[in-house]
């Protein structure tokens, strides 16, 4: 029997790291997943085991090279942003994976702005609120301050999708996605690193930039394939959609962040739109993609666990409750003071004010998609988006879909799902490089949902 073309994608998340192997159909044929345990940085700070997740890549590739079903034709990555692995001249580790939420140091922030202009001019120049250690680019700013006996034998420095590449093809990459993850790195007007990262002579350290639809041949006589360089997790989980539709949408992607994507938005980030959490990604391609982010997948998760615990119900109940629209003409409509600079509303709301857990549940989702609605609208004024798709686990929520497309009667909303977006993306970004069939067009499962039903008083 001959053996089945295949690609293998690392999708490397902060829990999950997980290996998919799709067909050329994009159907998944193989997959496993892996946890482990973090460890201590030098600081003893939590952060993600680097030796573990090295075992992880190259235990699984003589897994799947080994499978006499397949012919593995390319491998790519998808991992989460924000993290850098800064190697000596060998290639070879000098510090931990430092974690994201890490605290930043407050003197050199302070330095750092007093250095290169306010914050608020200076984000909206990188499209990066001030986030500390989540904007990548000072991480190496800090080591460069902090720790100058690791920094004198530092050789590039690498953010995570591309690190992972590296381990593969033994060249050092830069790639733009990753980049154009509120790193404080790029210049969005100029299209190039900011002046700051050349006046600090970081740039050094930073590896030669190439598109995300890049591929390199493996060195290793182990794994015979083309290798792509990485893609930063959520911008790959766009590309499915790019692929499929070519009429203007915005995305809502969303998890423990609910995350509304517009990649056909071409107006220049605002002062007012960046203090709202909005700012702009990088697609794979280099051209912007306006965002804006809410946290309310952690809101819900933690809402929810307090309505089943005062009503005694169990907290699976509320993963399929069923949207009722006579439920939602009865609650607290008042939006005349919303902003999302304000706490979410529902913690603050008495639940014995509520019959039963249901009503509970209404105004909670009720609660959040107000919000949603505002964080949306930023990215959508000023393009011409007439479709929303949400995908995630909010995209399986009857409640949530039918108020969000209530609050949005002038769009077609349609829940989406698809079997892992990012690892998908990963694998279309270089689809020209392995696969000899055409994209199928059936990617993608969509729900419509109407905004006819008036659910309001």
């Amino acid at each position: 029997m001959k053996p089945l073309p295949v690609i293998a994608i690392f999708d490397i998340g902060k829990t999950n790291k997980k290996l998919f192997l799709f067909d050329e159909s994009y159907r998944i044929v193989f997959e496993k997943s892996a946890q482990f345990a973090e460890t201590l940085d030098e600081d003893g700070f939590p952060c993600e085991n680097l030796e573990s997740l090295q075992s992880f890549v190259f235990d699984s590739l003589k897994e799947i090279f080994s499978l006499q079903l397949y012919k593995i034709a390319a491998i790519n990555f998808s991992a989460y942003g924000a993290s850098f692995v800064h190697l000596d001249k060998n290639g070879n580790p000098l510090t931990a994976l430092y974690n994201y939420l890490k605290p930043f140091t407050t003197y050199l922030t302070e330095r750092f702005y007093a250095d290169y202009g306010n914050p608020e001019t200076f984000s909206l120049q990188t499209a990066s609120p001030v986030l500390g250690s989540l904007n990548s680019g000072l991480q190496l700013y800090r080591m460069k301050y902090e720790k100058p006996e690791i920094f004198k034998n530092l050789f590039y420095s690498l953010h995570l999708p591309q690190y992972l590449s590296f381990l593969i093809t033994e060249k050092y990459y830069s790639e733009l996605t990753s980049i154009g993850c509120h790193t404080a790195l790029w210049d969005f007007a100029n299209h190039d690193y900011h002046s700051w990262v050349m006046n600090e002579k970081l740039n050094r350290f930073l590896a030669p930039i190439v598109n995300g639809n890049k591929t390199f041949t493996s060195p290793k006589t182990l794994y015979p394939c083309e290798v792509g360089t990485g893609l930063h997790d959520s911008s790959a989980a766009l590309i499915p959609y790019l692929v499929n539709f070519s009429m203007p949408f915005v995305l809502i992607s969303t998890g423990t962040w609910c995350i509304s994507m517009n990649p056909f938005n071409k107006t220049a980030l605002t002062a007012e739109e960046l203090r709202n959490d909005c700012l702009c990604y990088l697609q794979y391609t280099g051209e912007p993609v306006k965002a804006s982010r809410l946290h309310a997948g952690l809101e819900h998760g933690l809402q929810v666990k307090r309505i089943a615990e005062h009503f005694n119900q169990d907290i699976l109940r509320y993963t399929d409750m069923v949207f009722d629209p006579a439920i939602m003409r009865t609650l607290d409509s008042n939006t005349s003071d919303l902003s999302l600079n304000n706490d979410f509303a529902f913690h603050k709301r008495n639940l014995a004010d509520f019959n039963s857990d249901t009503v509970a549940y209404h105004q909670l989702i009720a609660d959040l998609v107000d919000l949603q609605i505002l964080s949306t609208r930023l990215v959508i004024n000023g393009s011409v988006v007439k479709r929303i798709f949400v995908d995630g686990g909010f995209s399986h929520n009857s409640v949530y879909m039918h108020l969000l497309a209530n609050g949005f009667p002038e769009m077609e909303v349609f829940a989406a799902s698809m079997a892992q977006a990012s690892a998908l993306g990963a694998a279309l970004s270089i689809h020209s490089e392995w696969n000899s069939k055409s994209v199928p067009t059936d990617l993608i499962e969509l729900r419509f949902y109407s905004s006819d039903q008036q659910v309001h008083k």
